[in-house]
């Protein structure tokens, strides 16, 4: 297979800043919901990119469950990604969105949502869901897969006759961008890209960025 030569022409749209939202957040609602209505595969899919104790890049895919005034996630606070967002709160996170030729590059401090948030999502989660959220202990060496079985088998037991609540251990991020980057694939990759860059609490400013 020659990798070299896969290329895909971009021609589908355009992305002109005069016709953007004065707010990144309500900009990438309306792109989002345009990639729903596309039936985009997956539209809240993300990578998230954070950085380890030893400074190391590290990325993962996960999904947006909520917009506010940050873009929120869920997670095992345990977990490989909790334990970085804990100790260095910034991150970046990206959406591609292939079947519109669109990327948006999202970046900014981390925080936690409140917890009656976490519960709220905890509890319109799918059982099994729930299930596993207790059962799994995200990002540490297990000898086999009977081990993740067993722990299962145990959870299900202990909820077997009351209502499954959110462990302490799993809740919610919230990334509160300080930096967003609309990307539109275009002809020649002379692409179209616009950055918005908070300037104060409430101010963005906008420039187009070479592609």
């Amino acid at each position: 297979m020659d990798i070299a030569a896969l290329r895909t022409e971009y021609s589908l749209k355009s992305l002109n800043v005069k016709m953007l939202d004065k707010s990144p957040i309500k900009q990438f609602e309306s792109w989002l919901d345009e990639a729903i209505k596309t039936n985009v595969n997956e539209p809240n899919a993300m990578n998230l990119a954070t950085v380890s104790k030893d400074h190391r890049p590290s990325s993962r895919i996960v999904l947006l469950k909520g917009i506010d005034h940050g873009f929120v996630f869920y997670t095992n606070y345990d977990s490989k990604k909790g334990q970085e967002l804990n100790h260095f709160p910034f991150a970046a996170i990206t959406f591609f969105w292939p079947e519109l030729q669109r990327q948006v590059r999202i970046e900014g401090k981390i925080e936690k949502v409140a917890p009656s948030l976490s519960d709220q999502y905890f509890l319109s989660r799918p059982k099994g869901s729930q299930i596993g959220a207790w059962a799994s202990p995200q990002s540490q060496i297990i000898p086999d897969r009977t081990f993740l079985e067993k722990r299962e088998a145990e959870i299900i037991e202990k909820f077997k006759l009351e209502e499954i609540q959110r462990p302490a251990h799993w809740g919610g991020f919230r990334l509160v961008p300080d930096l967003v980057e609309f990307w539109q694939g275009r002809t020649s990759r002379l692409h179209d890209r616009i950055q918005y860059r908070l300037k104060d609490k409430n101010t963005w400013t906008t420039n187009r960025l070479a592609p």
